[in-house]
């Protein structure tokens, strides 16, 4: 990080709009600067963490002179100025941070899909809440064997555990213990109540517990790459339930952390689907098939529901659990490559998608909408990459119908967005 520039100078300024990220938008001396833990509309005073130059730099509100009537007490004791980059919004109340990410999916859609409409950010049914709904959380160890997380935009760890967003008992003696420097926990809570943690080796790159980002690309690529794990509580094999379905994941696999998340997006798979008896339906990005058993209840025996995956431990477990489904047939492949082949095949009557963070893209949009279904349901974690599939969706003849935004990420600037897309008429 460079040492020049507006870096370490504080700033009196006045917060505008909340941007993508976590942060609001002003203005000092021609330039922008992106502030963390202020709210729309306070006076801030302001210290700039990172420049390198350019139009724009960041910075944190480390004092807050005319505060706004949405902000509380902060609910997070570690993601404050200079600390982790959890909890963005822990110092607004429940109504306001939702009101938050609804200004910046409707903003990314505007911008990025030319559609402008009212968004409306729910709580995650029944709960209305923002603390102890995580059933997921991933830990990086340091270099004493204390467990923590990551300070924001940095490697260095914080080993404050206190977090509000875990399920009571997920975090029960973690910190006073002593795990393999340079190694990952996973933490599962499952549907029986039972916790399993699970040890992942160390990455070389893992083993860097300093401040330079430079070598962030390939910590990324090292924790995310195949690694040995060792479990060190419960089976690490997670139950998990939807619609009255039991699965059996691992816990280091993919599952929804919000504990009502999946619930609730299956429900709406459910009913935007529509797909009738006999029908082909589509479920890309598949996971364990949560959504493809939903859609199977759907077209009965008579139809067919395809998965489509690429992490061949998920397609597994998704096999066993819909066992007793015969129209369901989970693969493991690439969706992209998958789509490749598919054009002038049968035609699916729906397609159901739940892309990674990056978003579907060009690519997988024109290849569906090549196939013609009659509807797409179209989830996304991203509000950008969301707004690009839609913008994608629209010029290849597709508009949304149906859209709904969750708040299954509390306290934090994450949101996910669900669409139903139909052919222009």
């Amino acid at each position: 990080m460079a040492d020049t520039g507006w870096e370490g100078t504080l700033l009196e300024l006045r917060l505008g709009a909340p941007g993508h990220g976590g942060f609001c938008v002003a203005r000092h001396d021609g330039r922008v600067v992106f502030v963390r833990h202020g709210l729309p509309g306070e006076l801030v005073r302001a210290r700039v963490t990172e420049d390198r130059g350019g139009s724009f730099c960041r910075a944190e509100a480390v004092e807050i002179l005319e505060p706004s009537p949405d902000r509380i007490e902060a609910t997070c004791p570690v993601s404050g100025p200079g600390g982790a980059g959890c909890c963005d919004f822990a110092f607004a109340t429940a109504d306001a941070q939702r009101e938050l990410k609804a200004t910046v999916v409707a903003e990314q859609l505007r911008r990025l899909a030319d559609w402008d409409t009212d968004v409306i950010v729910e709580p995650i049914p029944p709960e209305a809440g923002t603390d102890r709904w995580r059933t997921r959380i991933r830990l990086v160890v340091d270099a004493d064997g204390r467990a923590g997380v990551h300070r924001y935009r940095s490697t260095e760890v914080v080993t404050d555990l206190r977090c509000p967003q875990a399920v009571p008992g997920a975090l029960d003696g973690i910190a006073e213990s002593r795990w393999t420097p340079g190694a990952e926990l996973v933490i599962a809570v499952d549907g029986d109540g039972l916790r399993h943690i699970v040890e992942l080796e160390p990455t070389q790159s893992g083993r860097r517990t300093g401040g330079d980002r430079r070598d962030t690309a390939a910590r990324r690529a090292a924790a995310h790459g195949p690694r040995r794990e060792r479990v060190l509580q419960g089976s690490g094999r997670a139950a998990q339930y939807v619609a009255g379905r039991r699965w059996e994941v691992a816990a280091t696999g993919f599952w929804q952390p919000h504990r009502g998340a999946a619930q609730c997006y299956s429900d709406i798979v459910a009913e935007w689907a529509d797909a009738g008896p006999g029908a082909l339906a589509w479920d890309l990005y598949s996971g364990a098939g949560v959504f493809a058993a939903r859609l199977a209840e759907q077209v009965g025996e008579d139809g067919q529901v395809l998965g489509i995956e690429s992490s061949k431990p998920a397609v597994a477990d998704g096999v066993s659990a819909l066992r007793d489904l015969p129209q369901v047939d989970l693969r493991a492949h690439r969706v992209e490559r998958w789509l490749d082949d598919q054009l002038g095949e049968a035609t699916p009557q729906v397609i159901v998608l739940d892309p990674p963070r990056a978003g579907a893209g060009k690519q997988v949009v024109a290849a569906m909408t090549a196939c013609v279904p009659a509807r797409i349901v179209h989830i996304g974690c991203d509000p950008a990459a969301f707004a690009r599939d839609i913008g994608l969706y629209r010029t290849a003849g597709y508009r949304p119908t149906r859209l709904r935004a969750f708040d299954a990420f509390p306290a934090t600037h994450h949101v996910e967005c669900l669409a139903l897309l139909e052919p222009i008429a």
